[in-house]
């Protein structure tokens, strides 16, 4: 049979990429490498800025801390943690003793029970011990995935990636990730951060999109991976 005459030939159809073939960053490795090089040099030990003595109390901070800023969470637990900082003194407050520490922090009806039903969970579950296990982790009340990756990273040394809108608007930003969502960012950060800097890095974002490249107007001249950034509005 005839070919077809080739203006007449049917297009090849183009198959779409699958997934997790989906180019996640913009950046090189050698340029991601130096980002991660230049945070550390600058602060080789970042730490997060929520107060806690122990894992029960960063627990219990970052389950508060969510849609509240730090400082603010920070004045509500100095009195709240000085009354109790372990699950058995936590139940023994009971939930109307905690919703009065913590009345100042936004949604703190909700955050009060389950930080009441969470300390009941560890004792009655986990003998009073904090999990070091983000899936077991998941399972307490207000206990979400970024929740469980703040307690494996700060508590346990674990290298995660807990995703808040810092994160998630330095990522894309900068051309660390395309994510269209925080799990999407979380598994392209994961992907390319260079190994020995997994543990610090997420520090590292949050801090650096809380204090520099800040949603409404980043400080983009004071920024010390600028040359490497990709983001296309830079502020002068």
């Amino acid at each position: 049979m005839a070919s077809l005459p080739s203006a007449t030939k049917p297009k090849p159809r183009i198959k779409p990429k699958p997934a997790s073939r989906r180019r996640s960053t913009r950046l090189s490795s050698e340029a991601i490498a130096e980002i991660f090089r230049r945070f550390a040099a600058r602060d080789p030990e970042p730490k997060g800025e929520l107060e806690h003595s122990n894992p029960f109390t960063l627990l219990v901070a970052v389950v508060l801390s969510a849609q509240a800023t730090d400082a603010g969470v920070n004045k509500a637990t100095r009195a709240l943690f000085a009354a109790a900082d372990t699950p058995e003194e936590m139940v023994a407050l009971g939930e109307d003793c905690v919703r009065e520490f913590v009345k100042t922090i936004g949604l703190y009806r909700n955050k009060a029970k389950n930080v009441v039903e969470l300390s009941r969970q560890l004792i009655a579950r986990h003998g009073s011990v904090v999990p070091a296990d983000r899936n077991v982790l998941e399972e307490l009340p207000g206990v979400g995935r970024k929740t469980a990756n703040v307690v494996m990273n700060v508590a346990f040394g674990a290298a995660t990636m807990a995703v808040d809108t810092h994160v998630f608007r330095v990522a894309n930003r900068t051309g660390l990730s395309s994510g269209k969502n925080p799990l999407e960012v979380e598994a392209d950060l994961m992907r390319v951060i260079p190994p020995e800097y997994g543990v610090p890095a997420h520090h590292w974002l949050i801090l650096h999109g809380r204090y520099v490249c800040k949603a409404r107007r980043p400080e983009c001249p004071r920024c010390l991976i600028n040359d490497l950034c990709l983001y296309g509005d830079k502020t002068v």
